[in-house]
């Protein structure tokens, strides 16, 4: 590509436009196969997901919508990223999305922002779920990039995992029979909702060396712990509490799941499975959290997973 670049000045204006051509087709090359290429790396379940479930007029799109959150995410989580970086990193983020849905197409972008402007281009239904999903997505991206070393309230809490719920719940409605009809009300929202509450217990360990913490302060002022004692009897009680708290969205999740079409139950069934078989986990030890839960990755726990999915299937 460089060398092309210095060359084209002793080319001919036929030439010249064969270059340019050249140059489009392979950075149109280079775009559609990073979305798929960030997805499987980050997450091969999600990956075959959109893979063999989503409508395929819309895989590409499922594709460079998970891949490009999952850049920004990395981006913020990078560990020589500064506040003042992220912060500056995040408002060009907002500024490239808000500048795309107004129809106002930004120059000068990285190969992942392009993802998410060609994403919206894409977009022509008002107040559509991708829009949601993007607009959510980024409301939780922010939030993560402010509380690093900082307590959050219940309330933080509650609204946190809300925008993730709401965006990936529309995500999924959006590009697995967008056009099937599918559960209203909040009740749309509960398994994704119990899926962040297990996710957050999932990655305590790992967040509270990283500067996160997943518990209110609330919660820690009135128990006196720090937040870093993840170990105690009193953040073992908090754990139990939202373990009780994901079952129940869980259970009324798969209720309200059953009224989606037959690939959006598939997905949502796996994407529960996934998160129940850590919340057993949790339970048969005592609540006490542990770094990682690479078992639920072997074959047992996929033959379970599997299992769990065409039970629901079933009793749907």
């Amino acid at each position: 590509m460089t060398n092309l670049t210095i060359a084209s000045d002793k080319l001919s204006t036929a030439e010249v436009q064969s270059v340019q051509k050249l140059r489009v087709r392979m950075l149109d090359e280079n775009d559609l196969a990073l979305p798929t290429a960030i997805t499987k790396a980050a997450s091969k379940q999600t990956f075959y997901t959109i893979k063999l479930l989503v409508d395929p007029e819309r895989v590409m799109d499922a594709y460079r919508a998970y891949a490009y959150f999952r850049w920004v995410d990395d981006s913020l989580d990078a560990p020589v990223a500064q506040q003042s970086n992220r912060v500056s990193f995040l408002e060009r983020q907002q500024m490239i999305i808000d500048c795309a849905y107004q129809g106002h197409w930004p120059s000068m972008l990285t190969a992942e922002e392009r993802m998410v402007v060609e994403l919206i281009r894409t977009d022509r239904e008002q107040n559509s779920g991708l829009q949601d999903y993007i607009r959510h997505m980024l409301a939780v991206m922010e939030f993560d990039a402010y509380r690093r070393g900082k307590l959050i309230s219940a309330h933080e809490l509650a609204t946190y995992t809300r925008h993730l719920a709401v965006a990936v719940t529309e995500a999924m409605h959006y590009f697995i029979g967008h056009n099937d009809s599918a559960p209203c009300g909040e009740a749309r929202y509960f398994a994704v909702t119990a899926a962040h509450i297990t996710h957050m217990l999932r990655d305590t360990c790992d967040d509270v060396a990283a500067g996160y913490y997943n518990i209110p302060q609330e919660f820690l002022l009135e128990h006196g712990i720090d937040a870093t004692e993840v170990n105690s009897d009193a953040y073992r009680e908090w754990v139990k509490n939202r373990v009780e708290l994901a079952r129940t969205y869980f259970n009324a999740g798969r209720d309200a799941l059953a009224q989606a079409n037959r690939r959006c139950r598939i997905a949502g069934y796996a994407y529960m499975a996934r998160f129940e078989g850590v919340l057993d986990a949790i339970e048969r030890e005592g609540y006490r959290l542990r770094a990682a839960y690479p078992e639920l990755k072997h074959l047992g726990g996929m033959l379970k997973m599997s299992w769990s999915v065409l039970g629901g299937l079933v009793r749907a």
